[in-house]
């Protein structure tokens, strides 16, 4: 069941209509059977693997809190994330590492194969996988006490509108919001319809028609111009803040209607003056859990300078690993590491120099440009389906021939459409990050707008959300 289809739609109403007429104490009940059957309508039978860590992570923050063995309370710490990370290893990475070890054998003339698993990928594996394991973390270092309410413990890794794909949020954000009776607020009601209504448009007005001309040029790399590729790319990047960015508006949302909030997951990351910036603007929730349950446990920055640009090496790779079992996004993470690096390097030079670091918006402008070139640049790996299309494509855009005919996968009328969309979206988010909805009545007229502009501008084709298979 995706966001942008009338199945959800029809499902949200009855969910939400059915929370604020039920008591208090049953609410968590219907947020948790709703929360199965929206996972279940992807692959069913992958409900016992959630249900089996859910177990495991709740039992194991219990003895974590009552334990007062420092020993025996990371003996209990280690078991969670060994699940944890054990499945998702198996179901994520298995038949990657086995692919590998198998290619170094056979290029070893080393006789024998490792097997291969057919299972398919539990849909939003990675960010529920991370979620439970922040819970049981956190109840170790004594910031979050416990879940002794299995129901609401249960809700909160199954949460469903951000199950699949986030924002990955903390057990002290939303867990205590499970417990709290939310009165129906017409406030929350409007602020979190807004939302809902610009992350739909993102996603089917301005992602998936981006998606045509992408997939089109991606498919066939060798078949198009250098100009081709680098407008692809550019588009891309476009297309997945949109796509992504708009699964967290939706998922945001819907929780704000039930008068529950969810952390923030996106910033307008492409107004970002560097690559550092946009890594505090863009997937908040990953990019905050990598920090603060990896790069500061590694030393952070609190160690010598050879060894924080390793950290934050490590940090970033592992955040390509997390994204996908292939190369591509190894190397997508790879990047980021070094352009952050250099980018740190740059500005101690700048700095030993006695340059001054004055802003100014033509300054700014420039820099927003050469960091959305960089991180453009990266997608291109992130996009690819292997690293040799990677490194065609990003080798053909580079080499700066531009010659040849253009010819796009859909009209110019259209790519202009596109290009006016994606302007119309920057500006509204430097002027208008939030759009009050206090007013009802300019309330209603904006939102009917959007649903207008929706229906009449939006690719219904059921299309997933590119985070979902992760």
């Amino acid at each position: 069941m995706v966001f942008n289809s009338l199945q959800f739609f029809l499902f949200y109403i009855i969910v939400t209509v059915g929370y604020y007429l039920l008591p208090h104490r049953f609410r968590w009940l219907l947020l948790l059977l709703a929360s199965c059957y929206f996972y279940m309508a992807f692959v069913p039978i992958y409900i016992l693997i959630l249900a089996g860590t859910i177990i495991i992570d709740y039992f194991a923050g219990i003895y974590l809190e009552k334990i007062a063995d420092q020993k025996k309370r990371k003996r209990f710490l280690i078991l969670s994330i060994v699940t944890n990370v054990g499945i998702l290893c198996v179901f994520k990475y298995y038949n990657f590492f086995a692919a590998n070890i198998n290619d170094l054998a056979d290029s070893a003339h080393i006789t024998g194969q490792l097997f291969y698993l057919k299972i398919l990928l539990p849909i939003g594996l990675s960010f529920h996988t991370f979620q439970a394991m922040s819970y049981t973390i956190e109840v170790y270092r004594g910031n979050q006490k416990a879940e002794k309410h299995f129901g609401i413990y249960a809700l909160y890794v199954m949460f469903y509108p951000q199950l699949v794909a986030g924002p990955i949020e903390r057990p002290q954000n939303v867990l205590h919001q499970f417990h709290e009776e939310h009165r129906f607020n017409f406030e929350n009601i409007k602020s979190g319809l807004m939302q809902m209504a610009f992350g739909l448009f993102k996603k089917v007005v301005i992602a998936d028609r981006i998606s045509i001309l992408v997939d089109a040029v991606y498919a066939h790399p060798r078949q198009n111009s250098a100009s081709n590729l680098a407008i692809a790319t550019c588009l891309y990047s476009f297309q997945i803040y949109c796509d992504f960015s708009g699964y967290s508006d939706m998922a945001i949302g819907t929780a704000k209607t039930m008068g529950i909030d969810l952390m923030t997951n996106f910033r307008s990351p492409y107004l970002s003056r560097s690559v550092n910036e946009f890594w505090t603007r863009w997937h908040i929730s990953l990019s905050t859990w990598f920090r603060d349950y990896l790069y500061i446990p590694l030393g952070g920055n609190r160690v010598p300078v050879p060894r924080w640009f390793l950290n934050l090496f490590i940090v970033f790779l592992i955040s390509g690993f997390w994204h996908g079992a292939n190369w591509t996004f190894i190397a997508w993470g790879a990047l980021h590491g070094i352009f952050l690096i250099v980018e740190i390097i740059k500005n101690m030079l700048l700095k030993k120099a006695g340059y001054s670091f004055k802003p100014n918006a033509l300054k700014s402008i420039f820099q927003a440009l050469i960091t959305f070139i960089l991180v453009s640049f990266a997608w291109i790996f992130f996009r690819s389906p292997n690293v040799h299309t990677a490194f065609y494509i990003s080798g053909k855009i580079l080499s700066g021939n531009f010659s040849g005919a253009t010819n796009f996968a859909i009209n110019q009328f259209e790519l202009l459409f596109t290009i006016c969309l994606i302007v119309a979206l920057l500006i509204k988010e430097y002027y208008f990050a939030i759009v009050s909805t206090k007013n009802t009545t300019f309330f209603i007229v904006m939102f009917s707008i959007i649903m207008l502009l929706c229906y009449l501008f939006g690719i219904f084709n059921n299309k997933q959300f590119i985070y979902f298979q992760f």
